[in-house]
């Protein structure tokens, strides 16, 4: 379906709250608030939080997995609990040389089904917001999860299963190698930055996380989880501030 940017706006919430009248063909749909804000870079702050647990994902030479096996490993990976539940585990879809990856929370009843992250309400928000800023799901885009597996009635990861997980996603993140990486709400900044902050204190920055298997910092862009958005519609404006300065930050670094 071909949208107009006034319908994903309006899909999203916000239209017409971010339109210019005075802005350049081409740039009217990055406000003016987030063009003018300075970009803050934070020292990196990740952790790893498998350190000393007893996680049966990836150790030594299994963290050079290619895709094909990392993918099977995920698949049969019983090293917390979330294992016993799950229909199936649903290790991320999308582009795997993207220059952009979204990470959320973990699968939902929907995405445990069907194997595949964001495809219900939130999913629908979220390639809207994908949309807005000229991105579509499976192109140039890999979208994946602090976790693979359900949590029961669809609760918060909690620390050790996503420590658990993280072999995984970090061993993503190093195959991807992404340019810029958008945290989807509070759990994906915890297993992915060790980051304990509260959203609002980390929006609005550009912090970094260091990717050993290429021996860089990586952007990332913190903004609130689609599934959050659906019940608190009114920062649906924030989000759409966080997405134009990731869009914002990719075009100064890449050109893309």
């Amino acid at each position: 379906m071909n949208l107009t940017r006034d319908r994903i706006l309006a899909e999203m919430g916000f239209d017409p709250l971010w339109k210019r009248r005075d802005a350049p063909r081409g740039s009217g749909d990055i406000p003016a608030e987030v063009q003018d804000q300075p970009i803050v870079v934070d020292e990196p702050t990740h952790a790893d939080m498998a350190t000393g647990l007893n996680v049966s994902g990836l150790r030594g030479a299994d963290e050079e997995l290619g895709w094909d096996e990392l993918i099977s490993r995920i698949k049969g990976c019983t090293a917390c609990g979330l294992c016993r539940e799950r229909k199936q585990a649903v290790p991320g879809v999308g582009d795997r040389n993207a220059d952009w990856l979204f990470i959320g929370e973990g699968p939902g009843a929907e995405e445990d089904a069907r194997g595949e992250p964001f495809v219900g309400a939130a999913g629908k928000l979220l390639d809207a917001m994908l949309a807005a800023i000229d991105l579509k799901r499976g192109e140039n885009v890999y979208i994946g999860n602090a976790v693979k597996c359900r949590p029961p009635g669809n609760r918060t990861p909690e620390p050790e299963e996503m420590a658990a997980c993280f072999p995984y996603l970090k061993r993503q993140i190093e195959l991807i190698r992404p340019r810029l990486i958008v945290l989807l709400g509070r759990a994906a900044v915890h297993a992915v930055l060790a980051e304990d902050r509260s959203l609002s204190g980390l929006r609005g920055k550009t912090l970094s996380y260091r990717n050993e298997g290429e021996g860089r910092d990586i952007p990332v862009i913190v903004t609130y989880h689609p599934a959050y958005l659906l019940r608190n519609l009114p920062d649906k404006a924030k989000a759409w501030e966080d997405l134009c300065r990731a869009r914002a930050l990719m075009r100064e670094t890449s050109g893309g």
